[in-house]
């Protein structure tokens, strides 16, 4: 008999902040996430061979997500990120 996994109370809370193919921009949009305190949960997806040209040929993009209680808390704090940042991430607005 196999066990049923239970998800989380709060998994339907969790909500899309931003992606980006850039390494950098998730690198500094994470450590501006936990210097504020914010919780958030990063992954890389991989891309397949034939969708690379919709992201300009990267192999991989980073999605970070966050509770959706959160959201305005978020967007301030990517707010006072560098423009260069800022505009390497895909914001997601609810």
């Amino acid at each position: 008999m196999k066990k049923r996994y239970k998800m989380d109370l709060n998994e339907k809370q969790n909500v899309i902040l931003c992606r980006t193919t850039s390494f950098h921009a998730g690198s500094v949009t994470t450590k501006k996430l936990m210097e504020d305190s914010i919780s958030f949960q990063k992954y890389w997806k991989r891309i397949p061979f034939f969708l690379r040209s919709r992201f300009k040929g990267a192999s991989e993009i980073c999605v970070i997500r966050i509770n959706r209680n959160e959201y305005g808390k978020a967007r301030r704090s990517i707010d006072c990120l560098e423009t260069k940042v800022r505009r390497r991430l895909v914001l997601n607005v609810i």
